[in-house]
């Protein structure tokens, strides 16, 4: 190869690479999601990771909320936070302020599954991904969980009946065919911890196959790790929430 072709090569592969970190750089980030999401113009202030860490409210986990006294670790979790897609640090995210390295670990996957149908998230359409939640929240009874996605997945389009028959347990009424797909996939393989070959094909049928079931049990597990966070702090309930589970 002569040294001009070589050089044209290498060029060609540095401005594909450099031109793949610039659209990753410019994704758009979410918005109107639960938890504070909103599109992050810039880099958090010293002023803005100050407030937010003192908004924490932990119950039977401590929970640090002087920015001042928080150790680098907790310091850099605060900060990947809230370079991210939110705008604020709550609920499981306050609770693993302990331990920084599983929170930010965590946090990323969450945000990836949270965020779900967006550019660079997973590819479960929202009102699906709310619902696989709700289901989650119902199984585990996790308050904190449910009173953050209720609304919101009505919002992105599941029925009112729908989201009140999950919370006390009754049979939805009918369903239209994704959401019935997903909301069996998800009843059985909480309640069952297996799916059947018909559930799993009917879920492949909505989801556009087999990563969006996978990106759909990704949903799940994470929220498993949310609902079991603020199940074992008892996270408090923000001001004007209410529980919706009896023990």
């Amino acid at each position: 190869m002569s040294i001009r072709a070589y050089l044209l090569g290498a060029g060609l592969f540095v401005s594909t690479a450099a031109l793949a970190t610039i659209v990753v750089a410019q994704a758009p980030a979410p918005s109107g999601q639960p938890g504070g999401g909103q599109a992050a113009a810039a880099e958090p202030t010293p002023e803005q990771m100050r407030r937010a860490v003192a908004a924490l409210r932990g119950n039977r986990i401590t929970t640090p909320n002087d920015y001042e006294k928080l150790t680098p670790q907790q310091q850099a979790y605060v900060k990947s936070i809230l370079d991210g897609p939110r705008s604020a640090i709550s609920g499981p995210l306050g609770v693993m302020m302990v331990s920084p390295a599983l929170g930010d670990l965590t946090q990323k996957a969450m945000a990836y599954a949270r965020f779900s149908g967006q550019e660079g998230f997973g590819i479960v359409p929202p009102k699906l991904n709310e619902l696989a939640i709700l289901v989650v929240a119902k199984h585990w009874s996790a308050e904190y969980v449910w009173n953050a996605h209720h609304n919101y997945g009505v919002r992105m389009g599941l029925p009112k009946e729908l989201v009140e028959a999950i919370r006390v347990g009754a049979k939805p009424p009918a369903m239209e065919k994704d959401v019935e797909a997903v909301y069996t996939f998800a009843t059985e393989l909480v309640t069952t911890r297996a799916v059947s070959d018909a559930t799993l094909q009917a879920a492949k049928a909505v989801l556009g196959g087999d990563r969006g079931v996978v990106d759909l049990v990704g949903t799940m597990g994470l929220y498993q790790i949310s609902s079991m966070m603020v199940s074992v702090d008892q996270t408090p309930l923000g001001q004007g929430q209410k529980p919706f589970f009896t023990r």
